[in-house]
Parts: structure tokens; sequence; C-alpha cells
């Protein structure tokens, strides 16, 4: 066993994706610069020239759009407020990320997960929740593009029916998209927000999957009267937003790098994709199957009936391979996704993952 288990646990990109020198020049050039006042404590909403920047690519008003410090503590704040203003269960997708259901469960949310299946979240199954359950649900939240954990993605005609069943329901959506532009095959499909208009929907992403985790830099489109409220309280939770780390990607936008270093973070996360897409053909068993992601982190491995997930996981782990099991993705009690796991081909080089699916076969 290598001393270094190979990781298939995390969503975090390989070292050698990351622009760390770039990005080293950049915050140089801004801090130098603008001196002071990318040290101090300035507007919640963000730093002025990336939020027009993420405006202008929205097409919306800038005072519409607010940085965050990451995704994750946007989504606090997002969901601690509709549950207030609008108590009801939350939808969710079946499997869904797991920081939110920690979230949802700290907040002592009710949490509805709707089914799925290859072509993303199931609009029938939404529009039966919704039908049979008189009281109004809270929101939506969804992971329509290369979703967290099964790599799928929504298609268009779902996307329109969903936003023509949420417009009957007046239900507020927020759309969690990280990985969308981290495309690598296929054609872009239309946010849930542009389809929308963003009267309901909420579009959030970030730049840690398209320039670096560690700059914690978030963002989230909001509807024209909820902008200006949540701004409010995200300075009532962290007070200033961390300017030296947003301006850094702003240089970095100014300097014509952030779609080179696309195309770059692209191609590095095909070549691993193919490489896990691979050795699961090779090795394991047609019990087996798994999902074909176009682009993103992550691919949703089911082990077919009798599999246990759970049990693979430790003896993965003292094997030197670290996977998450699917039920992790679920909400707490539920019965759904002990078969299944979720595998992040993102940080580990192709060699490793082919060393590391084999292992994992050899487990099966």
């Amino acid at each position: 066993m290598p001393d270094q288990p190979v990781s298939f646990a995390r969503g975090a990109p390989a070292p050698e994706l990351i622009p760390a020198s770039e990005l080293a020049d950049c915050a140089h050039a801004v801090a130098l610069r603008e001196g002071a006042s990318v040290f101090s404590y300035g507007p919640g909403g963000g730093y002025g020239p990336l939020r027009e920047w993420v405006a202008e690519r929205h097409g919306v008003e800038s005072r519409r759009v607010v940085l965050t410090v990451g995704g994750l503590l946007g989504f606090v704040l997002y969901a601690g407020e509709l549950l207030r203003r609008r108590p009801g269960r939350v939808l969710v997708e079946g499997p869904t990320y797991d920081r939110p259901l920690k979230v949802l469960a700290r907040e002592g949310a009710e949490v509805v997960p709707l089914p799925m299946d290859d072509e993303g979240l199931d609009p029938d199954g939404l529009a039966r929740e919704l039908e049979r359950n008189a009281a109004p649900a809270s929101f939506l939240y969804t992971i329509p593009t290369f979703q967290n954990p099964s790599g799928r993605t929504l298609s268009a005609e779902r996307r329109r029916r969903i936003v023509e069943i949420v417009t009957a329901h007046g239900l507020p959506v927020l759309e969690d998209d990280p990985y969308g532009l981290v495309r690598y095959e296929g054609e872009p499909q239309p946010s849930l927000h542009e389809l929308e208009g963003g009267r309901l929907v909420t579009y959030t992403s970030s730049f840690s999957k398209t320039v670096a985790p560690g700059l914690r830099t978030g963002y989230f489109v909001l509807p024209e009267d909820e902008a200006e409220p949540f701004e409010e309280r995200a300075v009532s939770t962290y007070i200033s937003p961390p300017f030296l780390a947003q301006a850094t990607i702003a240089e970095f936008i100014e300097r014509g790098r952030f779609q080179p270093n696309l195309e770059r973070v692209r191609d590095g996360l095909r070549a691993r994709r193919d490489a896990m897409l691979g050795a699961l053909e090779r090795s394991f068993p047609a019990t087996a199957s798994w999902s074909r992601p176009q682009g993103g982190y992550f691919l949703w491995l089911d082990l077919g009936p009798g599999g246990d997930a759970a049990s693979l996981a430790a003896r993965a782990a003292e094997a030197g391979v670290a996977i998450v099991r699917g039920s992790d993705f679920f909400p707490p009690g539920s019965s759904a996704g002990t078969s299944a796991a979720r595998l992040a081909f993102s940080f580990e080089p192709p060699e490793r993952i082919a060393d590391g699916i084999a292992r994992l076969a050899e487990l099966l």
C-alpha cells in the first residue's frame, strides 16, 4: 500500500490545476496598487470590479450580485432566511451535496429528496411532491449541471418543465452551479435562472472550481427585492468580505487569464475523467454501473443489487483508497444510497486514478 492514499473522496482540484504563481503575482499587484483599501473593511456586497464582471455575465445590475465567503456560507444565509420567512419542507435532489444537508439538519428543517435519473431531477416527481402536500414548501435546492455527487446534468426539456412547475406554485429555487463552466464535452444548457428570469430563481456559483478554492469567493445573483436584505445578512454575519482575495480574482480576469486557465482546467479534468471511466470499464463487474459526466468533478457508482458501499468504503480505506458512501448524500434516516458511492476524479493524476480503481475492483 502506498504511503499516500489514493483519494476519490474530496471534490478538490489537483494542486497542478491551481495557477498559484499567477495568482501570487496578481495579489502582489493589487496590494501595491490599491493599498490599504484591500486590507480594510468595505461594502458587504464585495469588491466592486468583480461584482460588476459577474453582473455583466448574468445580464443583471451589479446591486443584484453579492460576493460571499465561499458558496456554502451563502447557502447558510439563504436557507436561514427562507426557512424563517417561508417555513416548510426543503426539496432537494436525491442524492444531493452533503454539506447543505448538514446545514439544513442544524436548522431543524424537514428535507424531502426528489427522484433523479440519468437526465437529472425528475420534474414529475417535483410536481407530485408539491401536489401531495397542501402546505407550501420553503424552497427547492438544485445542482442541475454536473451535479454533486452524481455528475448528472439536467436536460434542457426538464429545465423548462421545472421552471413551469415552480412558476405555477410560486416556489423559490436556489440553483447551485459551481461546475457549469467546467464542461469538457457536449453543449451548455441554459440555466434555470435564465429560463425563469431571476424572479423566483436565485443563482449561485463560485470561483473555487475555475480559479482556486482557497480564495473562498462565491457569489449569489438574487431577485431584485432580495439582494439588499441578503447583503445586510452577510454584513451582520462576517462584517466584511475578504477584499484582497476578490481583488486578486478580478486582476486575474482583467489580465485575460480566466479563459485560458479554464481551458487548462478542463483539459486536466477530462484526462482524469477518462482515466476513471476507462479503469471502471476494464476492471469492474457487469453488475455495477456509473454515470458518465460531461464535466465537473464527480461520478456516481452503483454497485448493483445487494451492494454495500459502507463496507466497501471501510475495506477501501484499509487498501489505501478513500471514497464516500452514497448514503451520506441523502437526509439522515433515509435508506437510499446504500449500494452507491461518490467518486471524485478531480484530485489524483490519471495513473493513480487507474491504480485506485483497480484496488477497488479487487475488493469486489
